[in-house]
């Protein structure tokens, strides 16, 4: 448990530090002073000041933050100060942090492609140049009470041989186990490693709508490696992919609150997500990476959102400064983003009492 918790802490630190990273840099380069750059949040360990700029290390491991100055709207006259930059240059520095946690979900994306990412082999021809290992046909459902279920195969299993034979694919054993309506000889490789010898006997199963089966859905997957080119390119679109889903997930979450009036089970909150970190890092480093591309898409959609205290919604002040010609009063837009900032704690305890009361149906 100890572990998974520094594990986790550790992932989002490093997510929200790039986020916070890209703030940093792009706000140099616009001429801005960066009063303050800090990794996790106060209290702060140690600090060292250079250019003008205070490097902290902080105790709270959760991340990191940037202060711009006139960040909150003062000190418009100061030419190095936030509020005195064109809409523009602000626009960019706002941005900024969005465009890097997609961008950090490209890349680690792409390192994953290039070690080797676990894949599905079936649907598709593979990219020119990419290499398979440790083929497998894995378990990816297991049907409530049919006879997979009754023997202890559980989904992330997988399938070895039936029979005393390899098996190729998916069809393959499909066709074998149609074949041998009398039973069949599984031989099958738990998550854990162990393996075990089982028998197993098609059954009716109305439910998933078969008239006689073991009651396992199967995926042909293996370890794919990319060279350099193409786990660019396949970083950079699977990365479009993840924004594209975390977007739609969103749609359909606003959606069944308005209209369900309820929230989904597979909802998660940090507490959720830290036991997903747990379960993937038991899987190994191979899984680890591609999670972490996925947070971090999540956390590029949901900082663009426009919302007070996100930079989404900072964002949308500047578009309403554009469009009236002068910025909102600093009072009434600091309010605001603190009322979102509150409200935003809320949610964030909400979900949490969700993961906990989930994770207890559960076990």
């Amino acid at each position: 448990m100890m572990w998974t918790i520094i594990l986790f802490l550790a992932i989002l630190s490093f997510l929200v530090f790039v986020h916070e990273a890209g703030h940093f840099f792009v706000a140099k380069k616009m001429g801005m002073a960066v009063e303050e750059f800090g990794f996790g949040f106060p209290p702060r360990a140690w600090s060292v000041k250079r250019g003008g700029t205070t490097y902290s290390v902080n105790w709270i491991p959760l991340g990191g933050f940037v202060r711009l100055k006139g960040e909150n709207g003062e000190e418009r006259r100061a030419p190095d100060s936030f509020a005195s930059k064109p809409v523009w240059r602000r626009f960019l520095v706002l941005v900024a942090g969005v465009a890097m946690n997609f961008l950090a979900a490209a890349v680690v994306l792409s390192a994953s492609l290039m070690i080797g990412a676990p894949s599905a082999l079936s649907g598709g021809a593979l990219p020119a140049g990419a290499s398979v290992r440790d083929a497998q046909l894995q378990i990816e459902t297991v049907v409530a009470g049919s006879p997979a279920d009754k023997a202890g195969i559980r989904p992330g299993d997988a399938l070895v041989s039936l029979g005393g034979q390899a098996i190729a694919g998916e069809e393959a054993a499909r066709a074998y186990i149609q074949a041998h309506p009398d039973g069949v000889t599984a031989v099958v490789r738990a998550a854990s490693g162990s393996v075990r010898t089982l028998t197993l006997v098609p059954a009716p199963l109305p439910a998933a709508g078969r008239a006689r089966a073991v009651g396992v859905g199967l995926l042909a997957t293996g370890i794919v490696s990319l060279p350099f080119g193409p786990a660019v390119a396949q970083g950079f679109a699977g990365a479009a992919g993840m924004v594209r889903d975390v977007v739609l997930g969103l749609i359909g979450l606003i959606r069944q609150l308005i209209v369900q009036h309820q929230v989904s089970a597979e909802l998660s909150g940090p507490v959720g997500i830290a036991v997903m970190t747990g379960d993937v890092a038991k899987l190994g480093v191979l899984y680890v990476l591609p999670f972490v591309a996925v947070l971090s898409a999540n956390l590029a959609v949901i900082n663009a959102l426009p919302f007070p205290a996100l930079d989404g919604g900072r964002i949308l002040f500047l578009a309403m400064e554009k469009l009236r010609g002068k910025p909102a009063d600093e009072r009434v837009e600091a309010l605001v983003h603190n009322i979102g900032f509150l409200v935003l704690l809320a949610l964030i305890l909400l979900v949490t009492v969700h993961d906990f009361l989930h994770l207890g149906v559960k076990t």
